[in-house]
């Protein structure tokens, strides 16, 4: 069984940061590599004024983009987040959020991804990031 397998029997619990923002899986291509999940912005999210803040944002398109890829990983795989560029398009309500994240090109170590959140069919943010597969030592 995969990691995507795994997380969406429930057999690998969702991460605690992810479970903060409210994730939940939709579903993932293997061959696409792409994956959508939803999350939860609540009133604890907001910033001054009254919005999204904007490192919860940043927050879950890290997590739709990387899921994409560690989805897509070999047993003993990992991919830390080398540089992530986000763009902020309008501001972001309470409520649910969807996101989209893919691989965009996928070496040996280096990987590109990009990602875009949505509110009621909206484009909220996107962003592209770059991943370095390693793996993990014993």
């Amino acid at each position: 069984m995969d990691i995507y397998e795994k997380v969406k029997s429930g057999d690998l619990p969702i991460p605690e940061g992810a479970q903060t923002l409210g994730f939940e899986l939709i579903n993932y291509s293997r061959e696409t590599m792409e994956m959508k999940a939803r999350f939860y912005a609540g009133e604890s999210f907001l910033n001054p004024a009254g919005t999204i803040q904007g490192g919860f944002l940043c927050a879950m398109l890290d997590d739709v983009m990387g899921a994409a890829l560690v989805f897509s990983l070999s047993v003993g795989q990992f991919a830390p987040t080398l540089e992530l560029k986000t763009q902020f398009i309008r501001p972001a309500m309470i409520g649910s959020v969807e996101g989209i994240g893919r691989v965009v090109s996928k070496g040996a170590a280096v990987c590109y991804l990009e990602g875009e959140l949505y509110q009621k069919n909206k484009l909220i943010a996107r962003a592209t990031a770059t991943a370095l597969i390693k793996e993990q030592s014993s």
